[in-house]
């Protein structure tokens, strides 16, 4: 483990499945310090058009109980920024279907040197939120 590296992830979490858990426990293999921030209801609806399942305070609370992250936000309702600067990570992991992060925050992010680390799919065709959310619905 990296001492001093603080690992930053994004993520809506909405039905919390075996992959969040991989993801979030290799995003904390690069560095001592890992901050996730769970997406504000509004900003789901705004980047993924749609409203998702659970609430940001059930999501919020559900990552909370996996302890992994060393602390946990929600995302800020107007500056999709305001947690990457205000913690000035070492390093960003993504999803590996993470795309919209990028288009939006990377000027942002290279200007800053902060690197960016993709985190595998695990069990694709099993656990992704979208497949599982057709079969709740």
């Amino acid at each position: 483990m990296n001492k001093n590296i603080t690992v930053m992830t994004f993520w809506t979490f909405d039905i919390l499945h075996p992959w969040h858990i991989f993801f979030l426990n290799e995003a904390k293999k690069y560095g001592d310090k890992l901050i996730t921030i769970v997406a504000r209801d509004e900003n789901v609806v705004k980047f993924k058009k749609q409203t998702p399942l659970n609430n940001e305070n059930i999501r919020l609370k559900n990552v909370e109980n996996l302890s992994i992250a060393s602390e946990l936000r929600l995302g800020d309702k107007k500056n999709p920024l305001f947690w990457i600067q205000y913690y000035h990570p070492d390093i960003i992991c993504l999803g590996y279907d993470q795309k919209w992060f990028l288009n939006l925050a990377n000027d942002y992010i290279m200007k800053e040197n902060i690197k960016i680390k993709r985190i595998d799919s695990f069990k694709e065709n099993i656990y992704k939120s979208s497949l599982l959310r057709k079969e709740m619905v």
